[in-house]
């Protein structure tokens, strides 16, 4: 692992600092945003912005690469980042944030394509699976500690928004100064989305509404927590609670899913997960029953994400896997774009409860409709391996997640082989004593 680490460091350190970056201007517009006196759903639109940016840049980003190269598309990129940072509190204003809000989620997304898919091309076969384990690690890290910066500032000022465009700035450094040559980008023609529901319906539908449980429950969480009257240390924990969640709960929900009917598994934690935020809803009042609530509905959402990723690839053959990532995607960027409008509205109608009111329909919604599929046909004898990524991938680091799997799984076959073999040979020695 420490081989692994060092070989890919810099590039580490560079998403690093780019996910500290990125979380700690996500958290602080929703608190500033309050401040300024911005209404909850003109907040929900600015927050919305970002992942519409998003989307548009994940799929631009590719084209931009081929054409101009991976150091120019990083560097420009990166470029509109640092200055868009800085504009934010030159302009109070929710259409320029909204605006602002867009290019970021667009250039964010470039920059993580750029980067991921240089990681990708400095990784081995053998060395992959740990590296995407360190890259999910870093990312979750990375958010978590820009939350503990936002606790220590002072959000009304200029020096929280300078940070993060500085800390992006210095990014640009161990990424482009890496040894890693400049990688060849090409990723897989996306399957169809019409082939894509025809494959797996649950897999299609899930993600459409796990694009809303994580753009909502990210993006609005500061939002929440301003309305609900917590101090700026709150939010902060409890924003990062919900990131911790994420990861606390990965593995073991993961090591379930690959022993069992993966439907049966997305049912539970999305149940749990609608559970909790009921329970939140109706707690409201105590602070620390509304932290374990985040690191509840967050360790539910991430590793649901990765579920229905693999959900979908029990219906698939392995050459085939990497190409539906880019769908899946696709269709979670939409769910995600829509996430915050809904429930912004929903907080500007009923208050800060209808922040967890909107994720409980969602994860509600994907917990009835796996019930549902469970009764249309039968499960998969055979299932993919699960891997765990974050909810804020890109195709790139999607299809880098599907190579491991593939991965695991024929290693895991060479691995039954070679025990039956060993049993056939113990046979044989047996056979050959009588």
């Amino acid at each position: 692992m420490n081989k692994v680490l060092s070989s890919s460091a810099p590039l580490l350190l560079g998403i690093m600092l780019l996910m500290i970056g990125n979380g700690l201007q996500g958290t602080l517009l929703g608190v500033r945003g309050v401040a300024e006196g911005f209404s909850t759903f003109e907040i929900s639109i600015v927050m919305s912005a970002y992942f519409a940016g998003f989307l548009g840049g994940s799929q631009a980003a590719p084209r931009l690469i081929r054409r101009v190269g991976h150091v120019r598309v990083f560097a420009a990129l990166a470029s509109f980042i640092s200055a868009a940072l800085i504009l934010f509190p030159v302009v109070a204003n929710p259409w320029v944030w909204t605006a602002l809000r867009m290019v970021l989620g667009f250039c964010f997304s470039g920059v993580y394509v750029t980067a991921e898919s240089w990681l990708n091309n400095s990784t081995t076969n053998e060395q992959r699976g740990k590296v995407l384990s360190a890259y999910m690690l870093v990312q979750t890290v990375g958010i978590i500690a820009a939350q503990w910066i936002l606790a220590e500032g002072d959000p009304s000022g200029f020096v929280l928004f300078i940070i993060p465009s500085v800390l992006v700035s210095i990014s640009f450094a161990p990424i482009l100064l890496s040894i890693s040559p400049t990688p060849a980008f090409d990723t897989s023609k996306p399957l169809s989305l019409v082939e894509l529901f025809r494959i797996s319906p649950l897999g299609c539908i899930g993600m459409f509404l796990m694009g809303g449980v994580f753009a909502s429950q990210m993006a609005m969480a500061a939002v929440y927590g301003g309305q609900a009257g917590f101090t700026l240390g709150q939010i902060s924990a409890f924003v990062a609670a919900i990131y911790i969640g994420a990861l606390f709960f990965q593995l073991p929900i993961g090591w379930i899913s690959d022993r069992s009917d993966r439907r049966k598994v997305i049912f539970g934690v999305a149940g749990v997960g609608a559970l909790a935020c009921i329970l939140g809803a109706i707690f409201a009042q105590s602070y620390i029953f509304i932290l374990a609530t985040g690191f509840i509905a967050g360790g539910m959402a991430s590793p649901l994400y990765s579920l229905l990723i693999a959900h979908t690839n029990d219906y698939l053959q392995p050459e085939d896997m990497a190409a539906s990532s880019g769908g899946l995607i696709f269709i979670n960027g939409v769910g995600a774009v829509g996430g915050p409008l809904i429930a912004g509205y929903m907080m500007s109608g009923i208050g800060p409860q209808g922040y967890w009111v909107f994720q409980v329909f969602l994860l509600g919604g994907i917990a009835l409709y796996a019930l549902w599929r469970m009764t249309r046909r039968a499960a998969v004898e055979d299932t993919s391996t699960y891997v765990a990524v974050m909810p804020s991938t890109t195709p790139v680091v999607a299809e880098f997640a599907q190579e491991v799997a593939n991965d695991m799984a024929e290693e895991a076959e060479a691995q039954h082989e070679a025990e039956l073999q060993a049993e056939e040979r113990a046979r044989d020695a047996v056979n050959g004593q009588q």
